[in-house]
């Protein structure tokens, strides 16, 4: 598709600069909000409607909050292909409903190796779950928009004032998206490449 107008999106971020003016253009724009944790607690204090992960999957975040959004309510709703008749007739008999915009950054790990934790301390700011809803988000552009960061929200909402999201900027999204998550994945490998157990 497109132009792909935003009706559903999860927020789940790090970094909160600017969030809540976007949840607030996102909500008056029609949009339902899913969220996780502290970014649902942030929009939910500015007074913005929002529904935790953990409605939509029926499932608690567990093991301290290692797992939150692996889970096929979460990413059944990234990975559709909406221009697949089978994928949307599977989502609607499992009654999982589709994203149109996943907005995430990840934990701060840079932050966590100049702290020189130790090694088993600094692997907890491992992100796993938001580097997987971002490669889903990327994967699938044709289908759904990526926000890899706070500093493409006045794109998004600019973009967003027409009649949707265009491909081409879904892609360009797309690109920064997996460029970010390499450098991620590159910076972790290194810090355990050159940490002593």
């Amino acid at each position: 598709m497109d132009l792909l107008p935003v009706k559903r999106a999860l927020l789940s971020v790090t970094d909160k600069s600017g969030l809540v003016d976007f949840a607030r253009f996102l909500v008056d724009n029609g949009v339902e909000l899913v969220s996780t944790g502290g970014t649902k607690k942030k929009i939910a204090e500015a007074g913005l409607p929002v529904t935790s992960v953990s409605d939509v999957t029926e499932f608690p975040e567990i093991l301290g909050g290692r797992v939150k959004t692996l889970h096929p309510r979460i990413h059944g709703g990234i990975l559709a292909d909406k221009d697949d008749p089978s994928h949307m007739q599977t989502l609607s008999e499992l009654d999982i409903a589709p994203f149109d915009l996943i907005c995430v950054n990840l934990y701060d790990f840079a932050k966590a190796a100049e702290q020189e934790l130790p090694l088993k301390d600094a692997v907890e700011q491992i992100d796993i779950g938001g580097p997987c809803m971002l490669r889903a988000s990327a994967k699938n552009y044709h289908s759904i928009a990526v926000v890899p960061g706070p500093e493409y929200y006045e794109r998004i909402m600019e973009e967003l004032k027409g009649d949707g999201l265009t491909l081409g900027f879904r892609k360009e999204m797309a690109a920064r998206t997996f460029e970010l998550t390499s450098r991620y994945d590159g910076m972790i490998s290194q810090y355990l490449a050159s940490h002593e157990e």
